[in-house]
């Protein structure tokens, strides 16, 4: 029993820490660059964790040791448990709808190792598919996009662009994580009316804000407040670790919802990159330790009503990260003869050629859908303390915020953001 919640707690932490570094690398590279979001950012650290998770049941040597290191497990044994328990359908009649899906589809010269088979089918309840990226990577393409858009139930249909699978692919390494909850307390869509939201420039745009008042899960902290809004909870979910649990279970905070949007807001409107700084300088402990467990009287609320998208080569970012021989093709410690090897070339190791993310999330009056898929192209050998509880406050996000869509029992970190331009 010991033992299981060490690792439980080492899969959070480690996945935490994943979502808060990955959240301020790659809001960094967002701003520096012209997307066509408005800055706008959002990704699944459980999608990507479990991608990673995946490419490490093949790795070897110095990549084994740098996935190991940035997933915060041990050995490849506890990451693969972790990730059998994390990426269980956690669905409920009454609850979210969420689902994780994997794939691994491998070109035909490619013989994947029967243990790397044997942990992608068993622990991460993969499909594993031959085909032929040599001479038909176009149909191998349109398969794998079907299969994503099946698992994201049509959110992402285009997650493979044309030429982006060609005749050097040898592996592809897929995982799609699908959520649907509905709002313990909904929005009246009657109250939500068109207001300014404030820019990290200064200046405003419309946007539709949603309304609420009365006792919410708030935090008030110095510089910044976190909301905390309950998704209503589902009669089953996961554990991360291992297993079901059935029904709702007493812990901090009381009997309620498994899953809750949390926001944090900064006090100041052009504070969103320190809070981010803050937070992933801080470490998984500073996330957790600041969500509120305690309602206050709100006398206003304001959250915006948005939809948006976002699609990043992660290959740059997870390299700046640790993964440097992982994802370096030329280096030597690239060793991922575990996972598969070419008919021919005995002994060679393949190489990761880009590791990929698309997400894309709706919340409004009633609730939240998203979707996110990860991929790994392979290429073949050769070729805080706690806040203050005041009497009354106000939470306006009509600024920049960060947000976190977390599973309460483990601190499984699900989706996260930011939201620099909800018009956008």
């Amino acid at each position: 029993m010991e033992a299981d919640t060490q690792r439980v707690s080492a899969a959070s932490a480690g996945l935490t820490s994943l979502a808060l570094r990955l959240a301020k690398q790659l809001a960094a590279n967002n701003k520096s660059s012209d997307r066509g979001n408005g800055g706008n950012l959002v990704f699944s650290p459980l999608s990507i964790y479990a991608a990673l998770a995946l490419v490490a049941a093949g790795a070897r040597g110095a990549a084994l040791d740098e996935l190991l290191a940035l997933l915060g497990a041990a050995s490849r044994d506890d990451l693969a448990e972790l990730v059998r328990g994390a990426l269980g359908d956690g669905s409920g009649s009454d609850g979210p709808l969420i689902a994780s899906a994997c794939g691994v589809w491998h070109d035909d010269e490619m013989v994947l190792k029967p243990a790397f088979r044997a942990t992608a089918v068993e622990c991460f309840k993969a499909e594993v598919r031959a085909v032929d990226f040599q001479t038909k990577a176009e149909e191998a393409r349109q398969e794998i996009n079907s299969w994503v858009s099946e698992a994201t139930k049509g959110l992402i249909t285009d997650v493979l662009s044309p030429g982006s699978v060609d005749a050097e692919t040898g592996l592809m390494l897929v995982n799609a994580i699908y959520f649907k909850g509905k709002w313990v307390r909904p929005f009246d869509e009657r109250c939500t009316e068109v207001e300014d939201f404030y820019l990290l420039d200064g200046t405003a745009v419309q946007t539709p804000l949603m309304r609420g008042r009365g006792s919410y899960l708030v935090a008030v902290h110095g510089g910044f407040k976190v909301l905390k809004l309950p998704y209503q909870a589902p009669l089953a979910f996961p554990r991360f670790g291992g297993g079901m649990r059935m029904a709702k279970v007493a812990r901090r905070g009381g009997v309620g919802a498994m899953y809750s949007l949390c926001v944090f807001l900064p006090d100041a409107r052009d504070g969103l990159w320190s809070l981010v700084d803050e937070l992933a300088a801080s470490g998984p402990a500073f996330l957790h330790d600041h969500l509120p467990w305690s309602k206050v009287c709100v006398h206003k609320l304001r959250l915006p009503r948005f939809k948006m998208s976002f699609h990043s080569d992660l290959t740059d970012a997870l390299r700046e990260m640790g993964l440097e021989a992982t994802l370096d093709p030329r280096d030597g410690d690239t060793d991922l003869t575990d996972m598969a090897e070419r008919k021919g070339y005995a002994g060679e190791s393949p190489k990761i050629d880009k590791v990929c993310h698309k997400a894309v999330i709706e919340l409004n009056e009633e609730g939240t859908e998203a979707a996110a898929v990860t991929y790994v192209g392979v290429l073949p050998p050769s070729c805080a303390p706690p806040g203050y509880r005041p009497e009354t406050v106000d939470f306006v996000a009509d600024h920049p915020f960060a947000f976190f869509v977390m599973e309460e029992v483990s601190g499984a970190v699900v989706f996260a953001g930011c939201v620099l331009d909800p018009s956008q």
